[in-house]
């Protein structure tokens, strides 16, 4: 069993019990959004291509720019295909 600090602890504190204890039982997504040029947040180009990282793309749920409603599966194959067909028309 888990025990919290009490509210007068420094936040050094609660940072490192977030650090250390913080977890999703879900499937992330969205952690390295794909956007055109214009946004500063997007960590992928529509071609799924890392910004400032030559020869890497990335192909799977964090890509999304934003967090889908529905089960992630399908829309990453559907990333995962678009990546292989970027991928084969590349050169």
């Amino acid at each position: 069993m888990k025990v919290h600090p009490p509210v007068d602890v420094p936040d050094e504190v609660y940072e490192r019990l977030v650090r250390d204890d913080a977890t999703t039982a879900f499937h992330p997504g969205g952690t390295a959004k794909m956007g055109d040029s214009s946004d500063p947040f997007a960590v992928t180009d529509p071609q799924l291509r890392v910004r400032g990282v030559q020869g890497l793309r990335i192909a799977d749920a964090s890509v999304f720019p934003t967090i889908i409603r529905g089960h992630t599966m399908a829309p990453t194959v559907f990333v995962a295909e678009r990546a292989a067909e970027l991928l084969r028309t590349a050169r």
